[in-house]
């Protein structure tokens, strides 16, 4: 689906510009960021359909920064990236209000699949 709006957050530089690039490459509008608080930022000045949130970051964790992109707006959707096995921190972001969870490093096109569902998801909301 072409123009959904990504926002990935990912502390680990290598990684998230590969799969940013990866996104573009598949017509959607990607900006990336190293942390939560850029994030934040991110989130109060552009419109922002799906949220791509590392886990595990220095300074605001991603559950952090999850809750935070839901006050600002709860209509983006967030899928959580866990590594380290942490399962229990993809269900945790579940709990708090994420889309869903993928285990790092994941495979693309099963990251756009779930990018394609809660963008969808997102839309409906936004017809109710």
């Amino acid at each position: 689906m072409e123009g959904i709006r990504i926002l990935l957050v990912d502390d680990e530089e290598d990684f998230r510009t590969t799969l940013a690039n990866r996104l573009k490459k598949r017509k959607l509008e990607v900006m990336d960021v190293e942390d939560g608080y850029k994030a934040v930022e991110a989130v109060r000045s552009k419109a922002i359909d799906v949220a791509v949130v590392d886990v595990k970051m220095a300074g605001m964790d991603g559950l952090e920064t999850l809750k935070q992109i839901k006050q600002i707006d709860p209509r983006i959707e967030v899928i959580m990236l866990t590594g380290h096995a942490s399962v229990e921190s993809g269900i945790e972001g579940m709990r708090l209000g994420a889309f869903d969870y993928l285990m790092k490093p994941c495979d693309i096109n099963e990251l756009i699949l779930k990018i394609e569902d809660a963008y969808q998801r997102k839309l409906v909301q936004e017809k109710s």
